[in-house]
């Protein structure tokens, strides 16, 4: 029997997946808070230099606040007051007669800048004086925190393949909990900074493992349905950041309230089930024993029990059952290394895509709340229709459809012109919702194709759809990593399942 039979027999997609997916929302709420985070902590509110140092001048006094903005601050072409200028000396004569004020010599805010708290109370920006000249500085936070994501996947994927899925998810609870606080906590821009490449590396520990986790615990076929239903919580937490970026509109206290629920995920996590692929895959046989036994309970499939027993588990040995994989693998074969690359292109447009988008909330003619609940709301049915097509054309088609038609809205939201905002913003949205549904593709196109002991090292490089989903352990492993050639080690259990 394979492992994908002994799965659906015990039960593919029942209260057992549907308990395990709901424990892993918890923490996969804080996935898109964090990952869209920028959108509102480093927004940069309206601002023009300080002018306070006025204050104490006599001359002053009886001027308006707008007075003295008018005689301190130049304006632009359409009325409003620069950001970055004022004018060396007080032109008290602009009172009378706002002439052209291009020619009057202007220097650098030299007390600073105020800011507009109408909308945010604090943002880094606000924080940190990151405007003007150090406007790179604000936005260069969300490629920090990036960087730390790319860092994670390596290094968790790697270790879950190693050390197990359920041990490092509860590390990566742990770094995320510790650094999310300390980024709150941050007392320069170069501490925060550091704290968020931090708390991108955690996070990606959790995106990765738990999306495996739930494919892992899913037959052969309900694992489409699982993978749509487990990527539900991406969106729903999208719709509901803006919401809680509304009322709560200080940048360090959104951190932690963003950052939470891995309190809660950390006390569920004692009732996560490791994967039993990956048990088996490692020899730990009587713990594979215990969550299929789990499972089949769970899932009503009690008469299932009586010929669930370890050694059933043990008909074949894997002849490198000891040897541990790490992303040099994914290079051994000529198969791995084509596929390795074709799918690293891929998801480099997937990712670039969706992020271009997601991270761009601004010139659509609503606020920055509306555009990113609207955001929220196109990707519901994107993943309706991923699943759909999933079903119906394939993964390869699916894949490509989705990205072609993400660029092509991209393309024309460039051509539209910023005062057309109506279809501007409905275009936007279109190429969001496209780009959500190449997003869910691809996870789901990995985490199916690649071997169980490589799948966290792979879970960002998803495989063209001619191999089987349905692979054994030795298939997989022998298929794609070293001719097959079995032997027994004295006093190892075997740990491949019989055929």
């Amino acid at each position: 029997m394979k492992f994908e039979n002994l799965l659906a027999e015990v039960g593919g997609l029942g209260r057992f997946q549907i308990t395990l997916v709901l424990m892993l929302v918890i923490p996969r709420l804080t996935l898109p808070f964090h990952f869209l985070l920028n959108n509102f902590i480093a927004a940069i509110p309206s601002h023009h230099c300080a002018i306070t140092s006025l204050d104490d001048d006599w001359i002053f006094e009886n001027l308006t606040q707008e007075q003295r903005l008018t005689v301190s601050v130049p304006k632009q072409e359409d009325g409003a007051f620069t950001s970055c200028h004022m004018f060396s000396e007080p032109q008290f004569h602009l009172l009378n007669n706002s002439t052209n004020t291009t020619a009057l010599p202007v220097v650098q805010c030299p007390h600073g800048w105020e800011y507009d708290n109408s909308t945010f109370k604090s943002t880094l920006a606000s924080e940190w004086d990151l405007v003007c000249d150090r406007k790179g500085m604000n936005k260069g936070t969300a490629t920090i925190f990036f960087t730390g994501v790319m860092a994670g996947a390596a290094i968790f994927g790697i270790l879950s393949d190693r050390y197990g899925r359920k041990r490092m998810l509860l590390v990566s609870y742990l770094c995320t909990a510790f650094f999310g606080i300390s980024s709150a906590l941050s007392t320069s821009y170069a501490m925060f900074a550091a704290m968020r490449f931090f708390t991108g590396l955690s996070l990606s520990g959790i995106s990765i493992i738990s999306i495996v986790l739930c494919v892992e615990w899913a037959d052969i076929e309900h694992r489409t349905a699982m993978g749509v239903i487990v990527s539900l919580d991406w969106s729903l937490s999208t719709m509901i950041l803006p919401g809680i970026a509304y009322l709560i509109n200080d940048w360090r206290l959104l951190v932690i309230i963003v950052t939470s629920p891995i309190g809660l995920a950390i006390i569920t996590w004692w009732w996560i089930p490791e994967s039993a692929r990956w048990l088996i895959a490692n020899g730990r046989l009587d713990e594979a024993h215990h969550y299929l036994t789990k499972c089949a309970s769970a899932n009503h499939r009690k008469k299932v029990l009586n010929y669930i027993k370890p050694q059933t588990l043990c008909t074949v040995i894997i002849s490198e059952e000891d040897r541990k994989y790490t992303y040099l693998d994914l290079f051994k074969t000529p198969m791995l290394r084509r596929l390795t690359v074709l799918t690293g292109i891929t998801w480099f447009g997937v990712a670039f895509t969706y992020y271009g988008i997601s991270l761009n909330v601004e010139g659509f003619g609503v606020n920055l709340f509306m555009t990113q609940f609207i955001y929220g709301i196109i990707e519901i049915p994107a993943k309706l229709l991923i699943y759909v097509s999933l079903r119906l054309v394939g993964r390869r088609f699916s894949q490509v459809g989705t990205l072609i038609m993400t660029g092509l809205c991209i393309a024309v939201t460039i051509l539209i012109p910023k005062e057309k905002w109506l279809p501007r913003t409905l275009v936007a949205v279109l190429g969001k919702g496209f780009s959500e549904a190449s997003f869910t593709s691809v996870f789901l196109y990995t985490t199916e194709l690649f071997p169980t002991v490589l799948r966290s090292c792979s879970v960002l490089l998803p495989l063209e759809p001619g191999f089987s989903p349905s692979f054994s352990l030795r298939h997989t492993t022998y298929g794609f990593l070293k001719p097959s050639r079995t032997r027994s080690k004295p006093g190892k259990m075997s740990t491949r399942i019989s055929q």
